[in-house]
């Protein structure tokens, strides 16, 4: 006890010059930074900011603007309240240190650049170990080779030293060294190196990043002259989370009626012993989930698909209700997905370790790790329909989701007039489609993706205008091509380049490829033939499209659609190969990078 009063004592009365630690990791965390009070005046309930959620707020902020985040949750993860709580402790001082091993997510992640901003404002030095060992980003060595953990965690982890000296109030000088490898060879690196011997490299954070990693910013201006896509389509949000996979995602219209129906009828605590639902969470408890379902009438037309996957086709009963059957049903954006003829498409906003492809369109729902296994998956649609009970848009009944202030600036470069539904002529108008598939083109250039590759790690892709119509119209054709077939509407599906002709079980029992044979096997006799090693290996976001779709039916028997289906994905990945290299003539044609986009 007296040992406990002496800490707190020091705690509360004495300058504290060094604070170190190992804070937890937890993207719930344990520390809220809100709670519930009741103001006993007026006896109404309202929601504050605890202490530690009030330091966090500073975070929000960056060159003197609010971040803007839709949803800055990381920036309540536990140990960055921890690293805030250290932050106050030394600036209350003075001077001091500040150590910690921590998640290794801020130092690059958009969410955190006013934290990055704020750390460097108050310090003087801070150095940055980065250990990797990321396995959701299945980070690798520069050389290809494994990269291990120094933990048993998923979570890449990275040392900071944080120095404030005394009476200087220059920006931090900020260091950068990194290890990779295996587990023992970091211990290794760890047990026999120190700050003084470590290599390190200075680095020179700024807006509108901060970033705490280093980035070869070569055409770091050129490409930042290209408008954000969601400055582009404004109304967008991350795709649907279910929080209960299991029970909502089903892979039939009659596999969701029946499941909603018992499910719904179901006691709570048996319906969640069937459907081995586990605890309720915050935004997901059985009872809301069964009182959705009861209060939207249960009916059929609410049975919708959904894209769960790249091409991977599923079905759930969809109500938009939050906290509902659906944890976050994001209503806002996925209504105008069900709401009339739509399409949009699906990406991310900061690509790891992978090369940026992390785009597909889609005229259907989607679930939030659509294009992403790591990072969630953003829908952009391209048309707004009004809600219920809401006026007519103008002389339709939808609208564009662009932003003004874009369209009069791709309008001014091209010398051509707006319309507000379809295509244009290309000669005097231009349509909201025509930009959606001159964008799905740009995006779908190899080169595209491999000279911004640095800047694609940091925040959604830039879209780069011209003022060449022809160029315009030409990419234009190839992104056209290219929606028909990732929306699987194109005649070019019908011509199957596989043969699927040994009958058998059609159960996928394993999924292997041999690329001598060019076969794909899904059981020990039954296999895809014809299906080329660049179609196999491709990938859309961090998955390996033909692998993929057929693991996830490991167990199930291919009824003939499927069968069908898969052969028409074969075709439509082969068909993008073709015509992504056909952007990046076309690109080369009328000048090249980036003397075609200006």
């Amino acid at each position: 006890m007296d040992e406990a009063n002496a800490a707190a004592e020091i705690k509360k009365e004495k300058p504290i010059m060094v604070v170190l630690g190992n804070p937890p990791y937890s993207g719930l965390p344990a520390n809220a930074s809100k709670r519930i009070v009741k103001d006993y005046k007026t006896q109404k309930i309202k929601t504050e900011f605890t202490w530690i959620g009030k330091l966090i707020e500073d975070y929000k902020m960056m060159d003197g603007q609010p971040l803007g985040e839709k949803n800055p949750k990381m920036l309540h993860d536990d140990y960055v309240k921890f690293i805030r709580f250290g932050q106050w402790r030394i600036e209350r001082t003075g001077q001091g240190v500040l150590g910690f091993i921590t998640n290794h997510g801020y130092l690059d992640n958009p969410t955190f650049r006013g934290m990055r901003q704020s750390l460097m404002n108050t310090f003087t030095s801070i150095y940055i170990l980065n250990l990797h060992g990321n396995t959701k980003k299945k980070e690798v060595t520069p050389e290809g080779g494994k990269d291990e953990n120094v933990f048993d965690i998923q979570q890449g982890v990275a040392i900071c030293l944080l120095v404030k000296e005394s009476g200087n109030t220059e920006t931090a000088k900020v260091h950068y060294a990194e290890l990779w490898g295996v587990r023992e060879g970091k211990y290794q690196a760890l047990l026999e190196t120190d700050i003084n011997d470590t290599e390190w490299a200075e680095i020179e954070p700024h807006s509108p990043y901060y970033l705490f990693v280093p980035r070869n910013e070569t055409d770091l201006d050129e490409y930042m002259k290209g408008w954000k896509i969601t400055d582009v389509l404004p109304v967008n949000s991350v795709g649907i989370v279910t929080s209960r996979d299991e029970l909502t995602i089903r892979w039939s219209k009659k596999d969701v009626e029946e499941t909603i129906n018992d499910f719904a009828s179901l006691p709570p605590e048996e319906a969640r012993d069937k459907y081995k639902l586990g605890k309720d969470v915050r935004d997901w408890k059985v009872t809301l989930a069964q009182k959705d379902l009861k209060d939207s009438g249960i009916t059929t037309e609410k049975i919708v698909p959904i894209l769960y996957r790249p091409f991977d086709i599923r079905y759930s009963y969809y109500t938009g209700h939050s906290r509902g059957y659906h944890c976050m049903p994001r209503g806002e954006v996925m209504r105008h997905m069900l709401a009339g003829k739509n399409f949009g498409f699906n990406t991310t906003r900061q690509v790891t370790s992978l090369i940026f492809n992390h785009i597909i369109c889609t005229d259907k729902i989607t679930e939030y790790k659509f294009t992403s296994h790591d990072r969630n998956s953003y829908l952009f649609p391209l048309y707004l329909y009004p809600a219920e009970g809401e006026m007519q848009f103008g002389s339709g009944n939808r609208r564009p989701n662009l932003n003004p202030e874009f369209v009069k600036d791709i309008s001014d470069k091209l010398g051509l007039k707006f319309i507000e539904d379809g295509k244009g002529d290309l000669d005097q108008t231009f349509g909201p489609e025509d930009v959606f598939n001159y964008a799905y083109a740009v995006f779908h250039s190899p080169t595209y993706r491999t000279r911004y590759a640095e800047f694609l790690k940091m925040d959604f892709p830039r879209l780069p205008l011209t003022s060449n119509k022809e160029f315009f119209k030409a990419l234009a054709g190839k992104g056209a091509e290219l929606v028909s077939l990732h929306l699987m509407e194109s005649p070019a599906l019908d011509n199957l380049i596989t043969k699927y002709s040994v009958s058998g079980s059609n159960m996928v029992e394993r999924v292997d490829y041999n690329e001598t044979e060019h076969r794909v096997y899904i059981n020990k006799t039954q296999y895809f033939e014809g299906v080329p090693p660049e179609v196999w290996n491709f990938h859309i976001g961090g998955y390996q499209v033909c692998q993929k779709w057929l693991k996830d039916r490991k167990g199930r028997t291919l009824p003939y659609d499927d069968l069908t289906h898969y052969q028409k994905v074969v075709v439509a990945l082969n068909e993008t190969i073709r015509l992504m290299a056909e952007i990046d003539e076309v690109i080369d044609k009328y000048g090249g990078w980036p003397g075609a986009f200006v």
